[in-house]
Formats: C-alpha cells, structure tokens, sequence
C-alpha cells in the first residue's frame, strides 16, 4: 500500500531545498500589468504571459505559490486556460494553492475541492469555515492535501467578526479549536492549516499557541502593512510550517521593461528578511 506523504511534509521539504518562507501570490490584474505586456496581446494571453514570466523569475526563490482564483475567473471563457497554462509553469515540486475561500454546504463543498485537487491538480486551498463542519471536512477528505482555513483574516473588516467574542473568547479561536476536533475525527484527512494574517500579531501568536503543528499561511506583509519582525517573533515557538504570502509588492515591483527582475529583487529581499524563521 502506497503511502501518501502530507502536504505539511512536502511543503517543508520545499522551503528546505528553497531556503524561503516566501509565498508569491498570483494575483494578475490586467490593469497593473508592465507595459511591455500591456499592448499587443488579448487580455488573457498578456496575463498568461505576465504569469509564466513572474514564476520563471521567482522559482528558485519560492517555498509555494498561492493563485487568487478572482483573478483567473474575471478572464471569463478563457480563465480556466489561463489558470491551468500558469501551473504547468510552476515547478512540480513547489506547492501551490488556490486562494478560493470556498465555503458552501457539504454537497457543494465536495465537488469545489474535487475540482482543486482532482481536476486542477493544487495542493491545497482557503476555505471559509462560516457554514460549520460540513463546509470544511469536505476538502479535508484528500490525503496528501492542504486546507489553510479562515481563521483571522489580513483585511479591514476582518475585526467584524473574527474578533467577537463567543463563549468568551474571539471567534477566530474557536474556529480554530473546533477545526483541529473536525479534522481528528477524520479517519484519514488532509493536513489542516490556518490563514492568519500579519496584521493582528497577537492573534497570529494565539493561533499558533493553538495549533502549534499546523501550517499557517500569512498574509498581510507589505501592502497592508505587517511587520516581518513580529510576524517571526508570534510564530517561533511553533513546529508547522509557515508561508509568508507577498502578491502586489513582488508582481507589481516594476511596471516598466524590468518588472521581471524587479519582482525577483523583491522575492530576494522578502526571502532574507524571512531568513531568521528558518532557524
């Protein structure tokens, strides 16, 4: 019998042989692309373009890849062309997620991860856990994948309600508990992780104080302002893997002839910056 090795185990084989925590975020904006791609092409193939030339310069720098499925579906007939032409051009040993925050009832929720695992070939996906179990156990069903769940988000509005209490403590906790009792219950389950943006460190430090073996996909360096020393310092005394996320400061470095090697620089600087947590 075959043993599937776990998302958390590859991942961490990657970020060895990468020496990086970086996550680049695929988010292409047609709007924001260089000029050397903006004229001249369709919008999907300027964006396919923009794609292959961004991992091309960032792969041996990248511990994964994270694809906002927005930016893919906006392109209309051609989104699902576009998306699987842009994983082809990801290195096979480097994992890559769909940023999706899927998150509807259990019947739904099991064809949204077939078509990410099965179809689309990710190693993992952001779920959103509003609906309770049975939007998120679903996903958790394919060994050897990754399920990074909501638990306290980067943007604005994500103090609304993360941040209420239930039952005396901030709701994100209790996501994050009863998350980890959901996928213990499992028989055989994927690996469960959790988003957890680099905006409110002391929640990072409480998330990973709860799930202390679980991956952690943090969002929120850069264009929303976290702070890379506080990312490092919340999450040390954790064991998972942890996937610091950058898509507009690396995609967008350069919007003239250089953006290849200006997202590169950027990857580079991040990847030092980050270079403390490896230890």
């Amino acid at each position: 019998m075959t043993t599937v090795r776990s998302f958390a185990d590859r991942l961490s084989d990657r970020q060895a042989q990468a020496a990086s925590l970086v996550c680049v975020g695929l988010d292409p904006d047609p709007v924001r692309l260089p000029a050397p791609l903006s004229g001249g092409k369709n919008t999907a193939e300027a964006v396919l373009a923009f794609n292959r030339t961004i991992v091309e310069a960032t792969s041996d720098l990248a511990a994964a890849y994270k694809l906002n499925l927005a930016f893919f579906e906006s392109l209309g007939p051609d989104s699902w062309r576009v998306l699987e032409a842009t994983l082809r051009a990801i290195p096979p040993d480097t994992p890559v997620i769909a940023d999706g925050k899927r998150g509807d009832i259990g019947n739904s929720a099991r064809f949204y991860a077939q078509a990410c695992f099965d179809l689309l070939g990710f190693d993992a996906c952001t779920v959103s856990g509003y609906m309770g179990r049975d939007s998120v156990t679903p996903f958790l069903s394919w060994p050897g994948r990754g399920v990074f769940l909501l638990a306290r988000t980067s943007n604005a509005g994500g103090a609304d309600f993360q941040q209420a209490k239930c039952e005396g403590r901030p709701l994100y906790e209790q996501v994050t508990r009863a998350a980890q009792t959901w996928a213990a219950s499992m028989h055989e389950s994927g690996t469960l992780g959790f988003v957890a943006g680099a905006s409110d460190t002391e929640a990072l430090r409480r998330i990973r104080a709860l799930a202390p073996d679980a991956p952690l996909l943090i969002p929120g360096v850069g264009a929303q302002g976290g702070h890379i020393g506080s990312v490092l310092e919340a999450v040390r005394e954790g064991s998972g893997p942890v996937l610091v996320n950058s898509s507009r400061a690396i995609l967008y470095a350069s919007s003239g002839q250089d953006f290849a090697q200006a997202a590169r620089s950027a990857a580079e600087n991040l990847r030092a910056s980050l270079a403390p947590g490896l230890s």
